[in-house]
This record gives C-alpha cells, sequence and structure tokens, in this order.
C-alpha cells in the first residue's frame, strides 16, 4: 500500500486539499512529484503521507477555501447597508437589485480564473464580464456613470475582501501585492469593457 502510486486527484484526496493545490505544490516543488514519460504527475503514496505528517502549510490558501471566505466576507460587507447607500442602487427594484447582488459572484469566478490561467484568455473573460455588467446597467435604464460606479461598488468591495482573506491566511507580502496587482489589470480591463459596450448600446438606439 505505501508503494502505491497516486494520480493527482488522489494526492489531493489524502492531503485534503484541492487538486489545483496539489498543482501548485508540484510546480512549486515543494510537494514531491514524479512524471511519467508521458508527463503525467505521479505521487507515491507513502511520500505523500509522510509529508503530510511533516509539512503543514500555513499561508497556503485552498481556492475552494479561500472563494467560500471571500465571497462570505462580500455579502457581508453587502449586507451591512453599504450596497443599500448607494444612489444606483436606490434607482433599481427589487428583481434588479437580486440580480446586481448575484453580480459579485460572477466577477469572482471570473477574477479566479484569471489568476489560475495566469492570465490566459483573459481579454475575453474581461470583455465577457463588462458586457453582462454593461447590458444590465442599460436594461434597467442606468446612465453609463451609474453603471461605472456599480461595477467600482463590487469591484472594491471584491478587492478589499480578497485582501483581508490573504493577510488573515498570513500570506507572504509579495504574493498578496501579485494577487493585488492581478485584479486591479483584469478589472480595469473589464471597466473598460463596460464603458465600450455601454456606448455600442446607446449608438444603436
Amino acid at each position: 500500500m505505501t508503494d502505491k502510486w497516486l494520480s493527482l486527484s488522489g494526492a489531493a484526496k489524502i492531503l485534503g486539499v484541492h487538486p489545483s493545490t496539489v498543482r501548485l505544490w508540484s510546480d512549486k516543488g515543494i510537494l514531491p512529484t514524479h512524471k511519467t514519460q508521458g508527463g503525467h504527475r505521479r505521487y507515491k503514496c507513502n511520500e505523500i503521507s509522510l509529508w503530510a505528517e511533516s509539512n503543514q502549510m500555513p499561508g497556503e490558501i485552498e481556492p475552494e477555501r479561500m472563494m467560500q471566505e471571500v465571497i462570505k466576507n462580500v455579502r457581508m460587507q453587502i449586507s451591512d447597508g453599504h450596497l443599500q447607500a448607494e444612489a444606483w442602487y436606490q434607482k433599481l427594484d427589487e428583481d434588479a437589485r437580486t440580480q446586481y447582488r448575484m453580480s459579485a459572484r460572477s466577477l469572482f469566478h471570473g477574477l479566479m480564473t484569471y489568476v489560475a490561467t495566469n492570465g490566459a484568455d483573459a481579454e475575453s473573460e474581461a470583455y465577457a464580464i463588462g458586457y453582462e455588467y454593461a447590458s444590465r446597467a442599460h436594461r434597467y435604464s442606468l446612465n453609463y456613470v451609474d453603471a461605472a460606479r456599480a461595477f467600482l461598488f463590487f469591484r472594491n468591495t471584491l478587492i478589499d475582501s480578497v485582501i483581508k482573506v490573504y493577510r488573515e491566511a498570513n500570506m507572504p507580502s509579495g504574493q498578496t501585492a501579485e494577487i493585488f496587482g492581478k485584479i486591479h489589470v483584469f478589472t480595469d480591463d473589464i471597466l473598460i469593457s463596460l464603458l465600450q459596450t455601454f456606448q455600442t448600446l446607446n449608438t444603436g438606439r
């Protein structure tokens, strides 16, 4: 049993983390990894068990747990009354408000995809999210200023939540700064897409 070879998902199951976390640790050289001739990662059960006993990873955030913590933090900030105080939000009916409250999750999923793929397909991802925000604002008769303010509210709430989770997990300052920079690059592209789409929608009226 101790000489058994494990796949990436098998190692993740033993370690109790998401497979993407095992992939990250392997790429960093943190976790003992072997590769087949075809380039697939394989792990020895005894090495993984020994590693798990002797290594605790403070500061490593398992992606699914991070998502849960950030979304929970975003919900807390929204429920604190900050959202209800926004002038653009007060213009919306209850259906529109529900749609906007749900938009924080889609924004976060887009951001996590962007970070996980190191920016691959970032342009199309940013465009899609920007289009979503613009079309929603247009549908509910918000002007472009209110559309931008709505996006910035959720963008800033998300940034505050991600940074809070990273700091509470005692992530190194370099990694915190890196994720902070990626968030800004990605969300700036979304904002540009939002404004361009809003202009196109208005022209098409």
